[in-house]
Formats: structure tokens, sequence, C-alpha cells
């Protein structure tokens, strides 16, 4: 069961305006991983569930990160269909997100009172999202509508939050442009939590990107 409720998650997506995606089946490595964008000050984490046997690896996570990271929120991304959006929430999801929106989804997250984060491509979407009950939509793929797509919508919606994903990086060109616009907060994989990271085990090097990153967001948007 959720640790902490939509609204609250909500919030924390909103005052920390990052939330790092990542996925690896290795236990032991996600968990440095994760700690490591903690002590960076991150408080969400976005366990993008792509491989098999993903929701062994997240339930662990999870049960790790209640024990030894207070207030670390704990979410899962490229969830597809209500049944997987029911077994990461028995597994203790706080939020899930999704590619695609699904009212299948929406039904399953409402009736637990979790936060679901669906990936819209048009306002139409993003209305049938927000008549569904979602709090924050997934701007997704973020790269091939951009900042101007974001500003667009907020004209005739400007109570819309929007998450972009794909096509973020930390830097401050990118996300002045992102939070210039009017979005509520970014998802940020591989520009943040690279390749190269994972392959060095270069847990240092990324606790001072995610801090820097977040430092970053937080002088775009005074």
């Amino acid at each position: 069961m959720a640790q902490f409720s939509r609204l609250e998650v909500a919030q924390a997506m909103k005052d920390t305006g990052m939330i790092p995606l990542f996925f690896n089946n290795d236990i032991e490595l996600s968990k440095k991983v994760l700690k490591a964008c903690y002590d960076g000050g991150a408080r969400l984490m976005e366990f993008t569930a792509r491989g098999d046997f993903a929701h062994e690896v997240f339930g662990a996570l999870t049960k790790y990160a209640i024990a030894e990271l207070p207030g670390m929120i704990m979410g899962v991304g490229s969830v597809t269909d209500g049944a997987a959006a029911s077994l990461y929430m028995a597994l203790g999801a706080n939020f899930i997100v999704t590619p695609v929106l699904r009212e299948d989804i929406a039904i399953a997250c409402n009736r637990k009172k979790v936060l679901w984060s669906p990936g819209c491509g048009s306002l139409t979407e993003i209305a049938r999202a927000e008549e569904l009950g979602c709090e924050i939509v997934k701007l997704f793929p973020g790269d091939l509508y951009g900042p101007k797509f974001v500003k667009g919508i907020k004209g005739p919606q400007p109570w819309t939050s929007i998450m972009p994903t794909g096509g973020v990086s930390p830097t401050k060109e990118n996300l002045s442009g992102w939070f210039d616009a009017g979005v509520t907060c970014v998802g940020m994989g591989s520009q943040l939590i690279s390749k190269d990271i994972i392959a060095n085990k270069d847990y240092a090097k990324l606790e001072q990107d995610v801090k820097a990153a977040l430092a970053i967001i937080e002088a775009v948007r005074k």
C-alpha cells in the first residue's frame, strides 16, 4: 500500500521540480543509484519497469527506501495496463506513470487514491486525463513537443500541471526553457543517470549531478 497520498505526491513533485527515472535489474546497483539520488536531494524516484522481473526489483527497492531513506517517494513508470498498476501498488508504489492514457489505469489508481500520470500528446488527451482525476499530466515524448507546446496548453488551461519526460537535460538552458513555459516538474532519465555513471559505478558523481540539477531548477523558478 502507498505510504503517501496522491496530494502529498503531487506536492512533492511541485516542490522538488524533478523526478529521476531509472531501471536496472540488479537490485544492489539499483539501491546505490537510489541512495545517490536521495543524498543529492531527490525525494521521488520513477522506477521505469521495462524488464523481466522488474516487480521483484521494485519491491526490494521500496522496502529499502522505507527502511533507509525516510521521505523517499517510490513510483513506477512504463506501466501499460490496470493489472500492472495494481501489481505495483500492492508492492508499495506511491505513483504510477504511463506512456499512454488508459482509463483502466485511472480506475485502478483512483480506487486506491494513488497518483497516476498518463502520457499525453494533445489538448484533448490532457483534458480527458483531467476529467479522469489526473493531477499532473506527463508530456511524452517531451522532445517531440517542446516548451512551445506547454506554453500553448497553459494558455487556455492555466490550471493544467505538466511534467515533460524525454528531451529534458540537466542544463540551465534546457531547464529554463521548460520551466519558463510553465511546467510543474520534469522527468529526467539517461541525461541524468547516464550509462557512464552506471558503467563506472560513479555514485558520487550522480549525487553531485542530482544536486546540481535541483539547484538549477530552484534558480530558474525564482
